[in-house]
């Protein structure tokens, strides 16, 4: 079948977004197919509509107005190179599918707003292989050139790609009805954003929405943490309101453990390095809950108890989310209080030991030899004793949550650089080993490899 689009974005004030044109092509053509996700959103003959990928189908486009603070800076954004075709629905649910470096926007502050085929390329991999980690992700349904040149540092071949997104609300978005516009917005806009993520809310119980919210992001965090994930811009625009991961730009996964470890290029100070992320998660459900004090309360500071007393739980909302999911990464089925040593002596070892967070944990799965882990191991096999657990019981289960495949950044930066030769089988081969990351095809093995790298890895956000 088709799209099935609808658009209830509109129903919002006008001041959130703004009608916008097609967008101008010499040639398009769609290089990257999703075809599991088409498949999931039934949408398989769309493949041949090369037009409507490119963002240069004439139809009724819209971008989206947000705020934000960028590295700790309040700033007016927006969609500045995206545009969103409408929302899909299929089989009760409704998706956001947008196209990103589709051209310029009334947001684009200067911008041509089109992005090279790399980074649309790189977010693609990507955020399919967090997909296939199961950690709620945006999706990248297709990459589609256009047959025009981007300017950057040097001349790119333009791209677009299409995202499928629960929504692409964001923390931003509500800083800006609060601080562009005014309390009616920011009411209006809670209400359509908890009948879209969270139905089951009665209507105005906003303290119950900031908690939902605040639980979904401090479960995403605990979630990236658990597999090394560095997303290395949490910026408030970049923190969705249903809990998905969104803007894959200069994000990279661990290999050695290094828990001050960040890899863009455009963090300085290392704002978000690895440790870090947990609380700037709190930082900027900070920033969500400043927007929301006029709906809780006509009194500032009974408003401002109410939501603080919220948001001292989560703290314990992510280290709850942490230790569960470090409990299965050990194989353990039940909870004793020495549990957060293990895992924490466990990685202090680690990075001591410059060990590959992955293959650390996936070797303990199957039961590799690890040079030096002896006494570690011993306190872990005793730990296993005392829930009565075998420690070949206990890896058959860590088999199915650590991961002996991620998208390293070694092959992901080469699967990019065939990309842009015009090669897309290094990139269906890697997408097609990190869809499934848990059992791996013999020929896929090489990508459990870790890279043997000199310097520091660094990554661009690709605007």
């Amino acid at each position: 079948m088709s799209f099935n689009f609808e658009t209830t974005y509109t129903a919002l004030p006008p001041t959130f977004f703004r009608e916008v044109s097609e967008n101008r092509v010499k040639e398009s053509q769609i290089i990257l197919w999703n075809k599991r996700l088409a498949e999931e959103l039934d949408v398989e003959d769309e493949y041949a509509n090369t037009a409507l990928f490119a963002g240069a189908q004439p139809r009724d486009y819209i971008t989206q107005a947000y705020a934000g603070h960028q590295f700790g800076n309040f700033t007016m954004l927006g969609d500045g190179r995206a545009m969103l075709i409408g929302e899909h629905v299929h089989q009760n649910k409704r998706v956001d599918v947008q196209l990103k470096g589709s051209g310029r926007t009334p947001y684009s502050r200067g911008g041509d707003g089109r992005a090279g085929i790399g980074p649309m390329v790189r977010e693609y991999i990507i955020s399919e292989a967090m997909n296939g980690l199961r950690i709620p992700t945006t999706r990248s349904l297709a990459v589609t050139t256009t047959g025009l040149p981007v300017y950057r540092e040097e001349v790119q071949q333009g791209a677009v790609l299409t995202r499928i997104a629960a929504s692409h609300l964001r923390v931003g978005t509500f800083q800006y009805a609060r601080h562009m516009v005014d309390e009616h917005a920011v009411r209006e806009l809670a209400d359509y954003a908890m009948a879209r993520h969270y139905a089951s809310l009665e209507k105005g119980d906003y303290i119950g929405f900031f908690r939902a919210v605040m639980r979904r992001q401090a479960q995403l965090i605990a979630q990236w943490q658990l597999v090394g994930f560095v997303h290395g811009v949490m910026n408030t625009d970049n923190m969705t309101i249903s809990g998905e991961t969104i803007d894959y730009g200069p994000c990279a996964f661990l290999d050695v453990f290094h828990a001050d470890q960040f890899f863009s290029s455009i963090d300085q100070q290392g704002r978000y390095r690895y440790s870090q992320q947990p609380a700037i998660g709190g930082w900027n459900l900070t920033r969500f809950a400043e927007t929301l004090l006029p709906l809780i309360d006509d009194n500032e500071e009974v408003a401002i108890a109410a939501l603080e007393e919220v948001l001292m739980t989560y703290p314990q909302v992510f280290g709850d989310a942490w230790l569960a999911g470090m409990r299965d990464k050990l194989g353990l089925a039940t909870a004793r209080m020495e549990d957060r040593n293990l895992a924490e002596q466990l990685l202090s070892w680690m990075e001591a030991n410059q060990a590959d967070f992955t293959e650390t944990f996936r070797a303990l799965s199957e039961g590799k030899a690890i040079t030096g882990l002896a006494e570690w191991q011993k306190q872990w096999e005793k730990r296993l004793e005392i829930e009565g657990t075998t420690v070949e019981a206990a890896q058959q289960c860590m088999r199915r949550v650590n991961p002996a495949i991620i998208a390293r950044n070694y092959y992901v930066e080469a699967a990019i650089q065939d990309a842009e030769a015009g090669n897309m089988d290094a990139v269906e081969m890697l997408v097609e080993a990190l869809q499934n990351p848990y059992e791996v095809k013999e020929t896929h093995q090489h990508f459990r490899t870790p890279p043997t790298m000199q310097n520091p890895y660094v990554t661009y956000c690709g605007t």
